[in-house]
This record gives C-alpha cells, sequence and structure tokens, in this order.
C-alpha cells in the first residue's frame, strides 16, 4: 500500500474517532478495520471504491499506532494550530479541515520520515478530496505558518 493511501486510512480513522468520548478512541480505530467495503456510481457512469480496509498485518500495525499516538497528542497539535489559525479557533473548524490540519501537523513535528513539504502537499491533496471549496487554501495557508 502506498504512503497516500496508508494517510487518507490515517485520516478516516482520526475522522471516525473524533466523534466519540476520548475513552472509545482505542476501541473505534479497531472498529475502522471491521467496516464493509462501499462503493458509489460516479456521475461518468464509473465504479468507485470509497472503503476498503483490505490491509495486510504490517500496514494495520502501522496505522493503528500513528492513530493512536495523533490521537495522544491533540491538545498540542490543536494548541499549536490555535496559535496561528487567525480567527479559526480549533473548536469553530469543520472536522474534516481540523482532521487534516492534525495529521499534517503530527507529521511535521514527529514523523521523520515525511519531509515538511511533503506533509503540506498531502494534505492539501486531501483537502481537495475530502473538504469544501476553500479547504485546499485554507488548510496550506494554516500550515504555511506552522513551518519553522
Amino acid at each position: 500500500m502506498t504512503r497516500r493511501e496508508l494517510r487518507e486510512h490515517c485520516f478516516k480513522m482520526l475522522f471516525c474517532a473524533d466523534f466519540y468520548p476520548a475513552g472509545e478512541t482505542k476501541e473505534q480505530i479497531e472498529h475502522y478495520f471491521d467496516a464493509p467495503e462501499e462503493d458509489e456510481m460516479t456521475p461518468e457512469g464509473v465504479m468507485q471504491v470509497l472503503h476498503n480496509v483490505d490491509l495486510g498485518e504490517k500496514d494495520s500495525d502501522y496505522l493503528k499506532q500513528k492513530t493512536e499516538a495523533i490521537v495522544e497528542k491533540l491538545p498540542e497539535l490543536d494548541d499549536r494550530i490555535n496559535a496561528v489559525a487567525q480567527g479559526w479557533k480549533t473548536r469553530r473548524m469543520g472536522k474534516v479541515e481540523l482532521t487534516i490540519l492534525r495529521l499534517a501537523l503530527y507529521e511535521m513535528l514527529y514523523d521523520e520520515e515525511v519531509p515538511e513539504k511533503v506533509a503540506i502537499n498531502e494534505a492539501v491533496e486531501l483537502a481537495k478530496k475530502f473538504g469544501q471549496g476553500e479547504s485546499p487554501a485554507f488548510i496550506n495557508g494554516v500550515l504555511a505558518r506552522l513551518v519553522p
């Protein structure tokens, strides 16, 4: 599985976990892997897979560890985001945008295998796929302020 696909799964896991109390996070992460495959027909008539969690043990373990590590750092990540997101505190942000920012900032700060520019670029790509119209520009702007 590619890093981009793993990152997208991590985004989905973090997004889902954010809807549950903190004490249920690990359980919700485990449930992610039990979800059925989802697909839909695009307007062009092409069948598109929306969700498929057919992962090997190595990838599943990696995702669980990364997602749990990000969840543990949420207060710090949110504080850093709040410090630079002028007029947009985390409590006012959409869950998609907030989840993308948290994931990217975690990668920028704690994942030595992901260069900052790659983390920002991948976050913008996630925003294009899952966010609203202005999401990519918003994500890029906030993350650019977080680069030392």
